[in-house]
């Protein structure tokens, strides 16, 4: 069931959301050449105790971190390690989520690390634009499948690729709720958005094409080519008055 979130509800969600704004102004100045995404991890873990906030990721399944730190051809679900280094020219993914009293945010960026080559800088700036434009469609009236027709619109007319086995979903007192989102579709398809509803919108997008595999660990996703990949996130509710994303800083 897709639930209807109350103003008082989506107050406390946008106060885990500062938090994950807030996580992720960290974790980028935490993600330079030489640092360890196990590093980036740690600066993630400082920001949730000083704000009294709880992991939504840490023990998911089994997840043994509080972000997720995607580097290169790492699509999501990256595990911080002491032994991935980060090295100039990379791009590394980094989701963070937060629980404040019960209610979740959950927001995804992908950063370079010190200068990156021109393709890889114009796949995140197509990318962030694949989310801009899928957050423009969350107004009441609108439907599932105009969210996804914008992420892919914007891709393919890059010339990139969508990944199609992983999507957006709602959020709310758990991190994955109804409805799932899908980065394609339909204009005018699927359930219709209505105030009240409050989704994460997830943009991942491939330089190569959309083929996806997971390692050994049972949660890295990579891409099957190779290629580099982006990831752009945040929590959005529909309002009244249009879209209100959740997941920016205070």
């Amino acid at each position: 069931m897709v639930t209807i979130k109350t103003a008082e509800q989506i107050a406390l969600m946008r106060r885990a959301g500062r938090v994950v704004a807030e996580m992720h102004e960290f974790c980028i100045k935490a993600a330079k050449p030489g640092a360890t995404t196990q590093d980036v991890d740690a600066v993630a873990r400082e920001v949730l105790a000083r704000r009294n906030a709880t992991s939504n990721f840490l023990n998911y399944h089994g997840f043994p971190a509080v972000i997720c730190t995607s580097p290169n051809d790492v699509i999501v679900h990256g595990i911080p390690s002491t032994t991935v280094v980060l090295e100039e020219g990379d791009i590394l993914s980094i989701d963070c989520g937060a629980i404040i009293e019960g209610w979740h945010g959950d927001a995804a960026i992908t950063v370079p690390i010190g200068e990156i080559d021109e393709e890889s800088q114009r796949l995140l700036t197509v990318t962030k634009a694949c989310l801009d434009d899928a957050i423009a469609e969350i107004v009441a009236g609108n439907s599932l499948g105009d969210i996804g027709h914008a992420v892919e619109s914007r891709a393919l007319a890059a010339n990139f690729s969508v990944v199609r086995e992983y999507v957006g979903h709602g959020i709310g007192t758990a991190m994955h709720e109804e409805p799932q989102v899908p980065n394609y579709g339909v204009p005018g398809k699927g359930m219709r958005i209505r105030p009240g509803h409050v989704l994460a919108i997830e943009p991942m997008i491939n330089a190569g094409t959309q083929e996806t595999q997971v390692l050994s660990d049972g949660w890295t996703v990579v891409t099957q080519d190779g290629q580099r990949s982006a990831h752009f996130e945040h929590s959005i509710a529909c309002t009244e008055n249009g879209p209100e994303v959740l997941t920016l800083p205070g």
